[in-house]
């Protein structure tokens, strides 16, 4: 029998992982590669290529390919999009322009708008308008459409959104422009409101179809470009994207809404640390990924990713709930909800003009990295802090595949750091670490006790390369209950690739309040938001029996500006979906009323109640690899005794004799007493004086206070 192999690769701002699985056996081959930014097909090409050769298998043997990137991300922040133009209701040309009257740092009086994707010139109104029933009260003006579309294709645009005021409720307007266009300007991609973010809020709805459209060439040719390359070495598998959401979907599909892919990347690791915490019995976890450049986290509750719909891409720093609203473009698709901030390994430590250290936001990336790789680097990062304090074995990164130079990285942190402040160099890498670990459990606090959860009651799940060396020290600041370090921990994000679904969102505006609430209306709506979904997800050979929907409901106190997202019902299958009842909407009240107070701190259930719109989340099952029990392995701790090394511990007031032990010798049952260190090819796992850490019988390493 021919085996059967997923392969999952996952493109971060310094290394590209990859990880390979037999569909029958449940072997895991992982590999990481140097990230190419210059060319991110490149890297995924290297990573494939690595992948196959280490298997030992042929490209047909592959029957599942699953990407998780940033490309749509850094199109918009490095501002390389299409040339695009926009066409609106006559009067709401400077809908762009305008924006929100709001800025991320209140008092901040220099701060400046993110400015327009499209520019003015570029923008256009013509006469149209329905009302908010979406009932014709001006006809569309198909002769202003056709001169602005002349206008746009001698500018040589090569991508166009369009967005009418009430499109979402119908859309016959923004259709018919949609043609007229396509017509004229037929090497532009079009991009309608109605079809890419069908809901209220004009500007919000706006910005999303720009953004969906003056990435598409780029992402479509970024995708065509691989898919070209598997096919032609005989990689004929299905090739899937993950979804800001969490779901997958086809390139063909992401090549058309790639707005939906913004998150590509960071979601893949809250999805793995999703998948491997049920499986353990734990449903309540805090995600942790920090790999080269970033760290991010994210809060799983009951065995579910907070999803939010208030994103913005291309925003200079992330704060939560909104502390940074404003600096960047926004969108309205689902987006797990991520805290992330700039304290990777390759972060870089600087001393600022008040004689102040700082580490990060700036990277040292993969190309030159830390100042410890010798590549050219200069700059002293975390990992060269890390590397001073006996946390790295020079000999083993990645396997050893790369030899740290820890005379580079004492002489870098010296420099830059140390000589300006004054200060030894053993107490500069360690100030180094603190303050990235001081960012790093604010991040933590951001996604937990600001969305209102009690960090106490989570245990957190720790990965990317950088993970396992800060998490201990994390955990015992936010008081976690645990500690998990899956196996080969910084694949884990490409592993949370191979372990989702296809998953596609339909969205209604449909504003009514509950207690005079339609039920046969609401339902009618949800039918054929569930027949779209239905047909995408069959149409990429989905059969009946893995198909479920989700259905959701966005809700708010009459008056209130904005809303809450609440479950109406759950994992609907073919058979199942039956008409609403009264007990469901009174359930979903309820779960509203408990959210507003999670949120806000008070509810109030004796006010009037609306629903704003309705979503349906399309889920096609894909069937999960499952975890293998270790076997084999002595469970004698002595076999996995590597070394003995000087490391420093605050906790010991300087460096201590400390244990190495090589996580590949080690058997379940095993329990290692800190401090202690733990090897792998692809990062190190530290753990402090006061914990131990038992292996358990997958492999993954769980942390606890003694």
């Amino acid at each position: 029998m021919t085996s059967r192999y997923r392969l999952g690769v996952d493109i971060g701002g310094t290394f590209t992982d990859a990880i390979l699985i037999n569909e029958g056996t449940g072997e895991i081959h992982v590999g990481k590669v140097p990230s190419t930014p210059q060319d991110p097909a490149r890297g995924f090409m290297d990573a494939a290529h690595r992948m196959l050769r280490e298997a030992d298998i042929s490209p047909d043997e592959v029957r599942l390919v699953v990407h998780g990137t940033t490309v749509a991300t850094n199109a918009v922040i490095e501002g390389k999009v299409a040339r695009t133009g926009f066409i609106t209701t006559d009067g709401f040309r400077d809908l762009l322009e305008i924006q929100r009257q709001i800025r991320p740092s209140l008092y901040d009086l220099q701060f400046e708008k993110p400015r327009p994707l499209v520019p003015r010139r570029l923008c256009f109104g013509v006469p149209e308008r329905l009302d908010a029933h979406g009932n014709i009260l001006t006809p569309l003006d198909e002769n202003a459409v056709t001169q602005a579309a002349e206008r746009l294709r001698k500018d040589g645009v090569e991508a166009i959104a369009v967005c009418f005021l009430h499109a979402y409720v119908n859309p016959i307007h923004e259709t018919r422009a949609g043609k007229i266009l396509s017509e004229i300007v037929p090497n532009a991609v079009v991009s309608l409101s109605s079809d890419v973010a069908p809901e209220f809020r004009e500007y919000f709805r706006a910005s999303t179809t720009v953004i969906n459209v003056c990435i598409r060439p780029i992402v479509a040719q970024y995708l065509q470009r691989i898919e070209t390359q598997l096919v032609n070495e005989g990689l004929n598998a299905a090739l899937l994207v993950m979804q800001s959401s969490g779901g997958v979907f086809t390139f063909s599909a992401a090549s058309k809404k790639p707005v939906f892919m913004v998150e590509s990347g960071p979601a893949a690791g809250v999805i793995a640390a999703t998948h491997l915490g049920t499986a353990l019995g734990y449903e309540d976890v805090i995600s942790f990924d920090m790999g080269g450049t970033t760290a991010k986290a994210g809060l799983i509750e009951s065995g579910t990713p907070r999803i939010t719909k208030e994103y913005e891409v291309g925003a200079t720093a992330r704060s939560g709930l909104g502390a940074n609203a404003g600096g960047g473009y926004p969108i309205r698709t689902p987006v797990i909800d991520l805290v992330e901030i700039g304290a990777g390994g390759g972060s870089i430590a600087w001393v600022d003009s008040g004689g102040v250290l700082r580490v990060g936001p700036q990277s040292a990336g993969a190309d030159p990295g830390p100042a410890c790789y010798e590549k050219g680097g200069a700059a002293p990062t975390i990992t060269d802090a890390n590397l001073v304090l006996g946390r790295l074995n020079p000999s083993y990164f990645l396997g050893g595949e790369i030899k740290l130079n820890i005379d580079a990285a004492w002489r870098a942190i010296e420099e830059t750091c140390a000589k300006p402040l004054g200060m030894e160099v053993v107490n500069a890498a360690h100030g180094i670490v603190e303050i990235a670990n001081a960012a790093m459990v604010n991040a933590l606090r951001l996604v937990s006790v600001q969305r209102g959860y009690d960090p106490r009651e989570f245990v957190l799940m720790a990965f990317g390369g950088a993970g396992p060396l800060h998490a201990n020290r994390l955990a015992d600041e936010i008081e976690a209950r645990a500690v998990i370090i899956p196996i080969s921990p910084g694949t884990t994000s490409a592993m949370g690739l191979l372990v989702t679904d296809l998953k596609h969102e339909c969205t209604k505006t449909l504003i009514q309040r509950v207690d005079q609430l339609d039920l046969m209306e609401l339902e009618k709506t949800f039918e054929s938001l569930t027949e779209t979904g239905r047909k995408t997800l069959e149409r990429e050979g989905m059969a009946q029996e893995d198909i479920s929907f989700d259905r959701k409901v966005d809700m708010r106190y009459v008056g209130q500006s904005y809303e809450l997202t609440v479950t109406l019902s759950e994992g609907q299958g073919e058979c199942t979906p039956s008409p609403l009842c009264e007990s469901e909407i009174r359930r979903a009240l309820e779960a509203f009323n408990l959210a507003h107070d999670r949120a806000y701190g008070y509810n109030a259930p004796d006010e009037p109640v609306e629903l704003v719109n309705l979503r349906l989340t399309a889920v096609g099952h894909i069937t999960k690899p499952r975890q293998r029990e270790l076997d084999g392995r002595d469970p004698d701790i002595g076999k996995a005794h590597k070394a003995i090394r000087s490391v420093y511990f605050a906790e010991k007031n300087g460096y201590v004799d400390c244990p190495i032990y090589n996580r590949y010798r080690l058997g379940a049952g095993v329990v290692l007493i800190g401090p202690a260190i733990v090897e792998e090819i692809d990062s190190t796992t530290v753990i402090h004086p006061g914990y131990q850490a038992e292996m358990d019988k997958y492999g993954n390493l769980i942390l606890t206070k003694f």
